[in-house]
């Protein structure tokens, strides 16, 4: 389709929407069950509670708009792309649904939007998160409770340059105090990326540059089987569930390599992943003497993974190079909590311990290669034992928080059985974090916090194994990596329909990947973290006001950094902008249209290069008393999500290029038979962990 003609399409649409919306205009309400009344009522999308941002679905167009995921795109500071939920300025969120953690998309995805009462956006996460959480999403579901058999099912369809297909089929079943549950997904999905990468450095006193292209293909199946138990009577509940998770991969990269002026040679690459993960969980919570709350979580966690490698060359000259790796690790995690009133405020002390072991198993198959990448086995154990206490209170208009966390640390690095004491360690830590809050009326308030918290880096960062990636190019690790030592400064403030954040962050030994020379016979070039100092402030200002049935969003914003390395400077801000929209047309239809873009800047050692900008859109209807949903929707349409960017560091200059496989369409079908809220109320015991592994 024409671009021009699109535009005006969509704009025809939106503009339609809008103006027939002053004599159609359908009045906004939330039916609520079980005794609830009735309430009809213009409500605020979003208001700021604290360092919290609240925002409300029911009587706004957003409580018909499909699942959780699509609301989430819409809202203030949220971001989706390719199911993928994202918080503005922040990073390592955490996702909780009627207060048990998200465990995969397909839990947003199974959620009606019009079943969502409220979300909650918290900023400044307290001392009762681990400290690497950068923000928390708590979602909250009405309380529509039906006896009997349940059953949701949601077929999609999409294609891109390749097609690819998923099914998630969800059975509950609830009689009394018991809740029985069973889901199962199956996905088919096809990923393709196109890139070239240029690295231009001095080696043997004159300039050589190593280049690469490359053309992958990512075909990947993934199922989930999961089932469990719920119990709840009165102030008692207890719940547990066992999940299963088979992966099966295989990477192709059909590109080439070069050296200066050389002819290019031809490579191909083949990787085989095959993985799967157990993981059980259980919970138990009671409210005894009518004020006090004791809350439980348990989970043991087990995956594998075997991966194969062979990179292959039409040059004869050059052997093939093949490797395998084999990752297992193991997880135990407790996380038990009070609650209880305390001083007219609501206090709450708690631990979280955790037990983690890793292994990998690398064998390097080429007797040339593994003179410089040879073949190792890391085992890395770690024992974590965490103390927390928050305390919160609202002082009339003025609300306070105040918490603290205290870590032990204890983790084991062994290389080839041989224990690194370089890298073992033992680590005591205390994080703090304060808010304080003030609303002048419904519609303005402000906040301002501080935390201080200790990032750990992922055990596949700390690995001190290496891989191949080209007849000049290696990938590592580095064991040697320090935690992170992080004090963040946010100011949120809100009037009307506007929304002020600025968020300053000065880290001490954060992680940033560089290339540099690694030293063996022949030119290799590493790509591995590194430990660097940065201070960075994020702004953004946000208008969001819904305008009969048109709900408008748009973002600004700029990231500027202070980094110094190498006797480079990284210093360029990124300025961004986002621009959603959801519009409620008669009949029940509804339309989003999303753009986004941003320029060119510096975020830690990378310069990235400007983003025009991208744009996505939908249109959705319902039907069958909301039982059914479809919804056609449109990524990428004018093909601009492309990535670049350029790196300076350690005598390295890198220029890499890519383009992404995300145009496409995609048709979503999905089925409630009585849908309704989970009374599952597990938490994770150790959420931080799961994601390290």
């Amino acid at each position: 389709m024409n671009t021009r003609l699109f535009i005006v399409i969509l704009t025809a649409v939106i503009i339609s929407g809008t103006g027939q919306a002053k004599n159609q205009e359908a009045p906004d309400s939330l039916s609520r069950e079980l005794q609830e009344i009735v309430v009809t009522a213009k409500q605020p999308a979003t208001k700021l509670v604290g360092s919290t941002l609240v925002s409300t679905i029911p009587g706004t167009n957003l409580a018909r708009l499909g699942n959780a995921l699509d609301v989430l795109a819409q809202l203030p500071m949220i971001k989706v792309e390719d199911n993928t939920v994202s918080v503005i300025g922040k990073s390592n969120i955490e996702i909780y649904i009627d207060g048990r953690p998200m465990r995969d998309e397909q839990e947003l995805r199974q959620l009606l939007s019009s079943n969502l009462k409220k979300v909650e956006l918290l900023m400044a996460p307290g001392a009762a998160y681990a400290s690497i959480t950068g923000a928390v999403l708590k979602i909250t579901t009405r309380r529509n409770f039906v006896k009997g058999l349940s059953l949701t099912d949601q077929f999609l369809l999409e294609c891109r340059r390749k097609w690819s297909v998923m099914d998630y089929l969800a059975l509950s079943y609830r009689a009394g105090s018991w809740e029985f549950f069973a889901n199962g997904t199956i996905k088919h999905y096809n990923s393709l990326t196109k890139g070239m990468t240029t690295n231009t450095l001095v080696y043997d006193g004159k300039e050589t540059v190593v280049g690469s292209s490359q053309n992958n293909s990512f075909p990947t199946t993934v199922g989930v089987i999961k089932a469990g138990l719920n119990y709840a009577n009165g102030p008692q509940s207890f719940g547990a569930y066992y999940r299963y998770n088979p992966e099966r991969g295989d990477f192709k990269n059909a590109g080439s390599e070069w050296l200066d002026d050389s002819p290019p040679i031809s490579s191909n690459i083949d990787k085989h992943i095959r993985a799967h993960s157990h993981l059980a969980s259980l919970y138990y919570e009671n409210t005894f003497a009518e004020k006090y709350l004791i809350h439980f979580d348990g989970d043991f966690r087990r995956s594998n993974e075997n991966n194969s490698v062979a990179t292959t060359y039409t040059d004869s000259s050059n052997p093939a190079v093949n490797s395998t790796d084999e990752r297992a690790s193991t997880l135990w995690a407790g996380k038990l909590y009070l609650n209880f009133p305390v001083g007219k405020g609501d206090f709450t002390v708690g631990t979280q311990d955790s037990y983690t072991h890793t292994s990998l198993d690398y064998r390097m198959l080429n007797d040339a290669v593994s003179e410089y990448i040879p073949s190792s086995l890391t085992d890395a154990r770690q024992t974590s034992a965490a103390l927390f206490a928050s305390w919160s209170r609202l002082f009339g208009k003025f609300s306070l928080s105040v918490g603290a966390r205290y870590e032990y640390v204890d983790y084991d690095f062994k290389v080839n059985g041989k224990r690194d004491e370089d890298v073992s360690r033992r680590d005591n830590l205390i994080t703090p974090d304060l808010s304080l809050g003030y609303s002048f009326d419904e519609e303005s308030q402000i906040s301002l916090s501080y935390k201080m918290a200790t990032v750990k880096p992922s055990y596949s960062q700390l690995t001190g194994s290496l891989s191949y990636t080209g007849l000049h190019q290696i990938e590592g690790g580095n064991p040697a990596l320090h935690d992170e030592r992080m004090h963040d400064i946010q100011l949120f403030a809100m009037w009307k329909g506007f929304m002020l954040q600025a968020d300053y962050t000065r880290s001490l030994d954060t992680y940033a990947f560089v290339k540099q020379i690694y030293p063996a016979d022949n030119l290799q070039l590493l790509m591995h973290p590194v430990n660097i100092d940065v201070s960075a402030l994020n702004l953004y200002l946000v208008w969001s006001r819904p305008i009969r049935r048109w709900t408008p969003n748009v973002t600004v914003g700029m990231y500027r950094q202070w980094l110094q390395l190498d006797n480079h400077r990284y210093d360029k801000p990124i300025f961004s902008y986002y621009f959603d929209n959801t519009v409620s047309l008669p009949h029940g239809w509804l339309v989003t249209a999303n753009i986004n873009g941003s320029s060119q800047g510096d975020m830690h050692t990378n310069r990235f290069a400007a983003s025009w900008f991208t744009m996505d859109a939908s249109v959705g209807k319902t039907f069958l008393d909301r039982s059914l949903t479809v919804r056609l929707s449109a990524t990428d349409i004018f093909n601009t999500s492309n990535n670049g960017w350029t790196m300076d560091a350690f005598g390295v200059f890198v220029d890499k290029r890519q383009s992404y496989d995300r145009r496409g369409v995609s048709l979503a079908v999905t089925y409630n038979f009585q849908p309704r809220k989970s009374r599952y109320k597990g938490s994770s015991a150790a959420e931080a962990e799961m994601k390290r592994l």
